[in-house]
């Protein structure tokens, strides 16, 4: 990693809204990095602010820490990413988040037709799913998943 402004992990914590146990994680997981002192205290380059910021933001949106890490990988670990680094993760991740958009506008508009009525695909279904034809095709809400 190159010098540059370094924050401890309760900064870090605090900054970006998650406890230090949280930090930990990430970087047990492999999501962020953080150096020792001379004390053998953890200490987090600033820019660990916005990898955070990614992790939590996506986080929110269902997408699973491995998915995030892969990501996370792609971009430099010698220095802070750039804009450019972020514009080719965002133009990556553009096919994944319009599936997932296109799923949830599914669920929104779906939800009281084929979850509300409590029957998820049971034979006795006549309107949505007549002789259980979508439990022949694997488990769950069938029309909901990809």
């Amino acid at each position: 990693m190159v010098e540059g402004i370094w924050l401890k992990p309760g900064q870090v914590a605090e900054r970006a809204g998650v406890a230090v146990s949280t930090l930990h994680y990430y970087e047990q997981f492999g999501l962020i990095e953080s150096r020792r002192t001379s004390g053998n205290r953890r200490e987090y380059r600033r820019d660990t602010l916005r990898l955070v910021g990614f992790i939590r933001a996506s986080q929110t949106l269902g997408i699973p820490l491995a998915r995030i890490k892969a990501a996370l990988d792609a971009l430099p670990h010698d220095h802070p990413p750039t804009k450019d680094d972020w514009a080719r993760l965002a133009e990556d991740w553009r096919a994944d988040l319009d599936e997932r958009i296109e799923r949830l506008i599914a669920l929104r508009d779906n939800l009281g037709d084929c979850i509300g009525c409590g029957c998820l695909s049971l034979t006795t279904c006549p309107y949505v799913n007549p002789g259980d034809a979508l439990g022949k095709e694997g488990p769950g809400a069938r029309r909901l998943m990809p």
